[in-house]
């Protein structure tokens, strides 16, 4: 099928037109100012924005948390996704102890498949590390799974030591992998969380107490240190603290390949949100939790300046009844908070309206530099022809109430309820097919795809 785009102002990560763009079955075939071309059908984009899809490449869909799992799957979450305006996420498969990494890659395709809507890739959890793992390391780059995310935080769960997590980056240096790193101090972290259980403090705010700024600045220096003597690469997730920001803007400086993404609820959410009545805080626990709402302004000066290289949305839902299993132990609070869906609309309403970013940069953040950094560049995150007609048309002047009852992520309730944003995504291409058509979902559940990410150039 044929489709011509007219008229939009057509924004990338460098440029900004008005134009049309011609979309031969799954990939852009031609983009100019007047084309000639006639198409199965035409979509008049006349005052609106054309962007690039959205790349989502920090979601966990379908996945097991104390004694719980995340309210969306593969279908829901995708879909949720599409609405917002994403077109690709990157997911993490979990190595759990004693498993092989491809028992894990292989368990997490399995619930993708015949469900995605839109295109998906995954990067590894590795909970342990020894020598089959790391030919398996080596293997799964091959496959197309090029990241690997390691644990500072949950002794006896996820976390990992130092010397493990060095040989893992050892080897990214081998196979052109990437490291991704939750950095919080996980030791420190617990001896504190028993404390403050000792001392009967239980509620939803001890969570973020007991999980202070200062612990994932620590973890972040740690983590770069080790990057820098392995020589590799280092992608800092879902970065919250204005201490951790300083090490990577402090690398950055010396000229260290370190990279790092934030997420829209440390942007537009802080701890006066932990402070609700009753047991709504538990809404917002999440790591790391919401910081003091000064850190906001840090974090937007760092995306701006490119300290900060990606807003991702570490979307983790969990509906209340799941959340009240920590009544009265914050400690079994499930983590994490829905986001997939609103992200690109908080970011626009929130950065490009305000004048903290560009439109330029927004383009940049919510898709090219994470297709960059994780081998999906040029085929995603751009508008060009040979790429993959993933588009969005967005109504920058539309206006939006969000609230969980009219979002159609699968969870009883949204942070940001209440909350009025401009800026509305109206039609969505995924390869050339229009899966969101004026608000509406037209897609198909299985019609996303593996998506085989490149390596990094060695």
């Amino acid at each position: 099928m044929s489709i011509l785009i007219t008229g939009g102002r057509i924004i990338t990560a460098t440029d900004d037109y008005v134009g049309d763009i011609f979309i031969e079955d799954d990939r852009i075939t031609a983009i100019g100012t007047t084309l000639p071309m006639k198409a199965d059908r035409t979509i008049d984009a006349r005052g609106k924005f054309v962007f690039p899809g959205g790349i989502d490449v920090h979601t966990h869909l379908d996945m097991p948390f104390g004694g719980s799992t995340s309210a969306d799957d593969f279908e829901t979450g995708t879909i949720a996704a599409a609405f917002g305006g994403t077109t690709s996420i990157v997911d993490f498969a979990i190595q759990y102890r004693g498993q092989t990494l491809h028992h894990a890659w292989e368990t997490w395709m399995k619930k993708a498949d015949g469900k995605a809507a839109i295109d998906y890739g995954f990067h590894m959890i590795m909970t342990e590390l020894n020598d089959q793992v790391e030919l398996e390391m080596d293997a799964l780059v091959r496959q197309g799974v090029t990241s690997f995310k390691l644990f500072m935080a949950y002794p006896g769960v996820f976390m990992l030591d130092d010397a493990s997590i060095f040989k893992a980056m050892l080897r990214t240096g081998q196979n052109g992998g990437t490291i991704c790193m939750h950095a919080e101090n996980g030791g420190v972290i617990d001896v504190l969380v028993q404390r403050a259980l000792a001392e009967g403090k239980t509620a939803p705010k001890y969570h973020a107490l007991t999980r202070p700024a200062r612990a994932e600045g620590e973890a972040t220096h740690r983590a770069i240190a080790l990057a820098e003597m392995a020589d590799v690469p280092v992608y800092i997730v879902h970065l919250s603290a204005a201490e951790a920001l300083e090490m990577v803007t402090e690398a950055r400086d010396r000229g260290l390949p370190a990279f790092a993404e934030t997420c829209p609820q440390y942007l537009f959410l802080s701890y006066d949100n932990y402070e609700e009545p009753g047991f709504e805080g538990a809404k917002y626990v999440m790591s790391p939790p919401l910081r003091q709402k000064e850190t906001q302004n840090r974090l937007w000066r760092g995306l701006a300046g490119n300290d900060l290289q990606a807003i991702a949305t570490d979307h983790c839902p969990f509906c209340m009844k799941e959340k009240h299993l920590g009544d009265g132990d914050f400690s079994k609070i499930p983590n994490g908070a829905p986001g997939i869906e609103t992200r690109m609309s908080l970011v626009y309403d929130g950065g490009v309206r305000t004048g903290k970013i560009s439109l330029n940069r927004f383009v940049e953040l919510t898709s090219t530099s994470p297709a960059k950094i994780f081998g999906l560049f040029p085929r995603k995150g751009t508008v060009a022809p040979g790429s993959d007609a993933d588009l969005v048309i967005f109504d920058p002047e539309k206006t939006m109430t969000l609230r969980a009852k009219t979002l159609h992520m699968n969870v009883d309730y949204n942070p940001y309820e209440g909350r009025e944003v401009t800026g509305v995504t109206e039609t969505v291409l995924s390869r050339g097919r229009v899966i969101i058509d004026g608000g509406t979902f037209t897609g198909r559940p299985g019609a996303g795809s593996f998506i085989k990410r490149q390596p990094r150039l060695l």
